[in-house]
Protein backbone atom coordinates (compact mmCIF):
# COMPACT_ATOMS: atom_id res chain seq x y z
CA UNK A 1 0.00 0.00 0.00
CA UNK A 2 1.39 3.68 -1.10
CA UNK A 3 2.14 6.17 2.29
CA UNK A 4 -0.09 8.38 0.60
CA UNK A 5 -3.00 6.32 1.35
CA UNK A 6 -2.24 6.22 4.90
CA UNK A 7 -2.68 9.85 5.40
CA UNK A 8 -4.78 10.76 8.68
CA UNK A 9 -6.72 13.03 6.41
CA UNK A 10 -7.35 10.27 3.70
CA UNK A 11 -8.70 7.71 7.03
CA UNK A 12 -10.41 10.39 8.59
CA UNK A 13 -12.04 10.81 5.30
CA UNK A 14 -13.00 7.43 5.05
CA UNK A 15 -14.13 6.66 8.27
CA UNK A 16 -16.50 9.45 8.53
CA UNK A 17 -17.69 8.33 4.94
CA UNK A 18 -18.03 5.10 5.90
CA UNK A 19 -20.21 6.40 8.72
CA UNK A 20 -22.37 8.49 6.90
CA UNK A 21 -22.74 5.74 4.59
CA UNK A 22 -23.74 3.20 7.93
CA UNK A 23 -26.05 5.77 9.20
CA UNK A 24 -28.03 6.10 6.02
CA UNK A 25 -28.10 2.71 5.17
CA UNK A 26 -29.59 1.46 8.74
CA UNK A 27 -33.06 2.44 8.41
CA UNK A 28 -33.25 0.74 4.97
CA UNK A 29 -31.87 -2.13 6.37
CA UNK A 30 -34.25 -2.71 8.77
CA UNK A 31 -37.22 -2.35 6.48
CA UNK A 32 -36.84 -4.75 4.32
CA UNK A 33 -35.97 -7.30 6.40
CA UNK A 34 -39.43 -9.54 7.97
CA UNK A 35 -40.11 -8.08 11.49
CA UNK A 36 -41.05 -9.70 14.30
CA UNK A 37 -41.86 -8.60 17.78
CA UNK A 38 -38.63 -9.34 19.47
CA UNK A 39 -36.55 -7.47 16.46
CA UNK A 40 -38.60 -4.46 15.14
CA UNK A 41 -37.10 -2.34 18.14
CA UNK A 42 -33.54 -2.24 18.28
CA UNK A 43 -30.69 -2.35 16.32
CA UNK A 44 -28.26 -5.81 16.57
CA UNK A 45 -25.30 -4.80 19.59
CA UNK A 46 -22.58 -5.27 16.71
CA UNK A 47 -24.47 -2.83 14.54
CA UNK A 48 -24.69 -0.35 17.05
CA UNK A 49 -20.86 -0.80 18.47
CA UNK A 50 -19.64 0.41 14.58
CA UNK A 51 -20.37 3.83 15.98
CA UNK A 52 -17.96 3.96 18.62
CA UNK A 53 -15.62 2.23 16.25
CA UNK A 54 -16.02 5.05 13.29
CA UNK A 55 -15.95 7.31 17.01
CA UNK A 56 -12.58 5.71 18.07
CA UNK A 57 -11.03 5.88 14.04
CA UNK A 58 -12.15 9.56 13.91
CA UNK A 59 -10.59 10.34 16.68
CA UNK A 60 -7.17 9.12 15.93
CA UNK A 61 -7.60 10.68 12.79
CA UNK A 62 -8.74 14.02 13.61
CA UNK A 63 -5.56 14.21 16.51
CA UNK A 64 -3.01 13.29 14.14
CA UNK A 65 -4.04 15.51 11.45
CA UNK A 66 -4.08 18.25 13.42
CA UNK A 67 -0.56 17.71 14.25
CA UNK A 68 0.33 17.66 10.42
CA UNK A 69 -1.90 20.46 9.08
CA UNK A 70 -0.29 23.78 7.93
CA UNK A 71 -3.53 26.23 8.99
CA UNK A 72 -4.31 26.54 13.01
CA UNK A 73 -8.00 27.45 11.77
CA UNK A 74 -8.15 23.60 10.51
CA UNK A 75 -7.00 22.42 13.89
CA UNK A 76 -10.24 24.29 15.43
CA UNK A 77 -13.02 22.96 12.50
CA UNK A 78 -11.58 19.59 12.89
CA UNK A 79 -11.98 19.60 16.74
CA UNK A 80 -14.95 21.49 16.78
CA UNK A 81 -16.52 19.09 13.81
CA UNK A 82 -15.44 16.02 15.62
CA UNK A 83 -16.87 16.90 19.35
CA UNK A 84 -20.46 17.57 17.28
CA UNK A 85 -19.87 14.43 15.73
CA UNK A 86 -18.92 13.15 19.15
CA UNK A 87 -21.67 14.50 21.00
CA UNK A 88 -24.34 13.42 18.43
CA UNK A 89 -23.81 9.71 18.41
CA UNK A 90 -23.57 9.69 21.78
CA UNK A 91 -26.93 11.55 22.28
CA UNK A 92 -28.01 9.11 19.63
CA UNK A 93 -27.24 6.56 21.94
CA UNK A 94 -28.70 7.68 24.97
CA UNK A 95 -31.67 10.14 24.11
CA UNK A 96 -30.05 12.85 26.24
CA UNK A 97 -31.74 15.76 24.23
CA UNK A 98 -33.97 15.72 21.21
CA UNK A 99 -31.92 16.20 17.97
CA UNK A 100 -32.57 15.16 14.65
CA UNK A 101 -30.22 12.39 13.14
CA UNK A 102 -29.35 15.22 10.23
CA UNK A 103 -27.20 16.95 13.06
CA UNK A 104 -24.93 13.40 12.79
CA UNK A 105 -24.95 12.77 8.84
CA UNK A 106 -23.70 16.70 8.83
CA UNK A 107 -21.09 16.28 11.36
CA UNK A 108 -19.81 13.38 9.50
CA UNK A 109 -20.02 15.35 5.88
CA UNK A 110 -18.47 17.66 7.27
CA UNK A 111 -15.32 15.84 8.65
CA UNK A 112 -14.81 14.94 5.57
CA UNK A 113 -15.01 17.97 3.99
CA UNK A 114 -12.60 18.96 6.35
CA UNK A 115 -9.90 16.06 5.93
CA UNK A 116 -10.18 16.62 2.51
CA UNK A 117 -9.75 20.13 2.64
CA UNK A 118 -6.86 19.82 4.97
CA UNK A 119 -5.26 16.93 2.81
CA UNK A 120 -5.19 19.20 -0.31
CA UNK A 121 -4.44 22.66 0.90
CA UNK A 122 -3.05 22.24 4.19
CA UNK A 123 -0.37 20.19 4.41
CA UNK A 124 3.35 20.99 5.79
CA UNK A 125 5.88 20.50 3.01
CA UNK A 126 9.09 20.35 6.02
CA UNK A 127 9.21 20.01 9.52
CA UNK A 128 9.09 23.71 10.58
CA UNK A 129 5.57 24.88 9.22
CA UNK A 130 3.57 22.56 11.68
CA UNK A 131 5.34 24.26 14.29
CA UNK A 132 4.23 27.84 13.98
CA UNK A 133 0.97 29.00 14.49
CA UNK A 134 -0.56 32.13 11.49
Amino acid sequence: MKLSLIKPDNIGALASSLCLVHCLATPFIFITQSCTASCCETSPLWWQWIDYGFLVISFFAVYRSTQTTSKNFMKWLLWISWTIFFISIINDRLDLFFAPEIFMNCAAINLVILHLYNLNYCQCKNDQCCSHNE
